[in-house]
């Protein structure tokens, strides 16, 4: 007798729609995901990494990240510290084209194969984009073949055209979460502007970056909802974060969400996202610690982000470095990237 339909083990579905044919997780599906057990959290997990074993493959991809352009930013993201709206501590400032130059030879010589410059801005004006231009070809005549992303806001055709004419080959631009929890997040530009512009990315032939932070008051539902939303652009990479409650923010004291939780998180969305990059970013190190993020390493990641973030600290990249080479997890290497 076939059992009822709410007796079959989420897991179990797993196992033959995700890891035997690549098929991701529905929203509801990844629900129930969401909503284990503390117990079942390391078959989640084991699960999970056998996903991206088979549809990734064993390589992690490396990646540093640079602010070109910090603080002073327009719009109202609650989250953020870069926001001229709130009264955080950052103030802004311009990142010069030796400065530049320095943090991506740092950066190619950690062994990372991707460098992403990231302005705090609405969208680029002509300074800046003249600004990343600038900066590519100084790169490039440093002698540097690392490949270079972007993350400078919302972007018109015509500023996607002169990005691909840069040779930007990826483009981060995060949705942050589900669609229906945006409002609450940001009210000076919509979820569905941010869309036109990852639409528009995908469309010129860059690769598309695009992911959001977990902890900001959405409910469970809503994280599967995003799951499934990211899931429908089909990105070549989704970086994973959670909340840092920076100072100044309307989100100073939400709580840091909890390891179960995280790793849960980290399962659910490689069982969405079989054959996507699944980048650990920011807030890893105040949500994991370290056996935390060997978990997460072990449970779907397949890439990460090393030194420093935007406003805030991380791990000294060699300690990654040192991490993957104790899980046995080959770098990938520049050669296989291009």
């Amino acid at each position: 007798m076939t059992a009822a339909p709410e007796q079959i083990d989420v897991l179990d579905e797993a196992r033959e729609q995700v890891l035997e044919r690549g098929v991701g997780l529905t929203e509801a599906q990844v629900l129930k995901v969401l909503e284990l057990p503390e117990d079942r959290v390391p078959e989640l997990l084991a699960l999970a990494h056998e996903v991206r074993e088979r549809w990734c493959g064993p390589e992690v991809e490396v990646e540093g990240i640079v602010s070109l352009k910090t603080g002073g930013c327009p719009e109202d993201c609650h989250f953020c510290s870069q926001s001229g709206q709130f009264p955080s501590p950052v103030r802004s400032a311009w990142l010069d084209i030796p400065g530049l130059v320095r943090a991506a030879r740092q950066t190619r010589d950690t062994g990372a194969t991707e460098f992403c410059i990231v302005a705090a801005v609405r969208g680029p004006d002509k300074r800046l984009l003249s600004q990343v231009r600038d900066g590519i070809k100084a790169i490039r005549a440093d002698g540097n073949d690392i490949q270079i992303a972007c993350s400078l806001g919302m972007l018109t055709q015509e500023q996607v055209d002169e990005l691909v004419a840069m040779g930007v080959h990826r483009y981060n631009h995060n949705l942050e979460t589900a669609r229906s929890h945006f409002p609450e997040v940001v009210t000076t530009h919509s979820w569905e502007e941010r869309w036109d512009t990852l639409r528009m990315i995908r469309d010129a032939g860059m690769e598309v970056c695009c992911g959001g932070i977990i902890g900001m008051g959405e409910t469970l539902a809503q994280r599967a909802e995003f799951a499934v939303q990211l899931a429908e652009l089909e990105p070549d990479e989704v970086p994973l974060n959670f909340l840092i409650p920076n100072p100044g923010t309307p989100y100073e004291n939400y709580p840091v969400v909890e390891g179960a939780e995280a790793l849960r998180t980290v399962g659910a969305f490689r069982l969405a996202l079989p054959r996507t990059i699944l980048r650990f970013a920011g807030g890893r190190e105040l949500t994991f610690g370290d056996l935390g993020a060997k978990q997460g390493m072990l449970g779907g990641i397949n890439a990460i982000i090393v030194g420093n973030y935007l406003t805030n600290l991380g791990r000294p990249a060699q300690q990654d470095l040192d991490m993957l080479e104790e899980l046995s997890m080959p770098i990938k290497a520049l050669s296989q990237t291009l």
